[in-house]
């Protein structure tokens, strides 16, 4: 594309009034005023022809294929130039929703035949960003015209949460319980698998003695046993409306996410085997399963992936494709949230069918917000009524917490910031108790 610059805009504006001038003052050299438009179009039609056209230019993008929400990178643009470059030029950048680049335009200078622009990267949300086109204009030698290229190169970057804080706060956390790390799975007591015998010094579990060997070897032996590892870890996240509803800034399925990417690397960690499912109106994609800190990767794009969705849960059909995949008992661990009895009755027959075949982890995310409108001053009759509603939406999910927690559920109950924790000390507790 070839259009003037504003230059050119000003030189015809200038010439506009000066030939009405002389139209009055002397009507016959009327034609000046055209004579200085074809003069300038003229110039302009020379501008557009000399110095490096589009076909000349080459564009190159530096992007980074995954990102995490709110770490800023680096997204650098190349151009070459077959013929001389020019001596700038200037470089726009269009992204999607998820996505900002900043500058808004950018300045790249031209040395030795290359021009380098670099733009700050920040992705705004979690899923797929895409780097949609590039603009590259530049001047003609007489500054009249812009020559701009426009490339498509619909770059597609991954934009999962921050994954360096996941990672930092599984091993702190992780820490804080070291006895079910790998160092000490083969040193506990505790656990179900057979790793050793050990001579009992006293103050051993009679039940953890053998007979049969102390006799042999006239010395009182104790079974050590150790945390059996590969068991499946499966979490099943809800998309559906309302878990894309904000909590305390955030949606709730992105909570759901980082809580999951959390447990999901202390599991991979200590051996067991990890798989991600989400669901909505319809079943969604099945990560399948993820073995050892390596398949951490593939995990985490697999949760980026999943989409906000504004359908409503169908709790049946999402549950029901999930409990037919699972081949052998898993730990299913549910990220849901429930909007009236309706939808809490079929959330709860359906895990009650889960529960036949696996052990189950229902996440219920505290609304710190709901608690305050709640816990405020009845100052106003709109006070009390906001108040009054929240303790009927409160008492209605402590009835379906109670409810499942009485059919054998583990229920993890925490603010939203200390999910992640929670989580993790209920899975080693399941951990120390041989439930999964």
């Amino acid at each position: 594309m070839i259009y003037p610059t504003a230059r050119a805009v000003i030189l015809a504006a200038i010439g506009a009034p000066v030939a009405l001038l002389i139209g009055l003052i002397a009507p016959g050299y009327w034609v000046v005023g055209g004579a200085w438009l074809a003069l300038l179009l003229g110039l302009g039609l020379v501008d557009a022809l000399l110095g490096p056209g589009r076909a000349a230019a080459a564009v190159f993008l530096e992007a980074p294929p995954t990102t995490g929400v709110g770490v800023s990178g680096n997204l650098v643009v190349r151009a070459r130039f077959d013929a001389a470059p020019p001596p700038a030029a200037e470089v726009a950048i269009e992204t999607n929703a998820k996505l900002s680049a900043v500058p808004a335009l950018g300045v790249m200078p031209f040395e030795n035949g290359e021009g380098i622009a670099r733009f700050e990267l920040t992705p705004t949300r979690r899923g797929v960003g895409e780097i949609s086109t590039i603009w590259l204009r530049w001047r003609g030698v007489l500054g009249l015209v812009w020559k701009q290229l426009r490339e498509t190169p619909r770059r597609q970057l991954l934009v999962t949460p921050d994954i360096h804080g996941v990672k930092a706060t599984a091993i702190r956390l992780f820490s804080r319980d070291a006895q079910f790390g790998l160092k000490v799975q083969l040193e506990t007591g505790e656990g179900s698998e057979f790793h050793a015998l050990r001579e009992v010094n006293g103050g051993a579990d009679p039940r953890t003695i053998d007979w049969k060997q102390s006799a042999r070897h006239g010395v009182l032996l104790g079974k050590e046993f150790r945390v059996e590892r590969n068991h499946p870890v499966v979490f099943a996240i809800d998309t559906g409306r309302t878990m894309c509803e904000p909590l305390l800034g955030q949606p709730r399925l992105d909570r759901a996410i980082n809580a999951s990417l959390l447990l999901a690397y202390v599991c991979l960690k200590t051996g067991d085997m990890v798989a991600a499912y989400g669901f909505d109106a319809r079943p969604g994609g099945f990560s399948g399963i993820v073995a050892g800190t390596a398949g951490f990767p593939r995990l985490q794009r697999h949760l980026a992936g999943l989409e906000y969705s504004d359908a409503e849960t169908n709790f049946t059909l999402g549950l029901t494709q999930l409990g037919v995949a699972l081949k052998r008992r898993s730990l299913v661990v549910v990220f849901t949230d429930f909007a009236d009895a309706t939808s809490a009755e079929l959330m709860v027959e359906n895990l009650t069918r889960l529960l036949r075949r696996h052990v189950v982890v229902f996440v219920a995310m505290r609304d710190e917000e709901l608690e305050a409108i709640a816990a405020a001053e009845p100052v106003s009759a709109e006070t009390v009524s906001r108040a009054v509603t929240a303790h009927a939406l409160m008492r209605s999910r402590d009835l379906v917490i109670a409810r499942l927690s009485r059919l054998g559920v583990r229920i993890v109950d925490a603010p939203a910031a200390r999910i992640g924790a929670q989580l993790i000390a209920t899975y080693l507790d399941l951990k120390r108790s041989d439930a999964v």
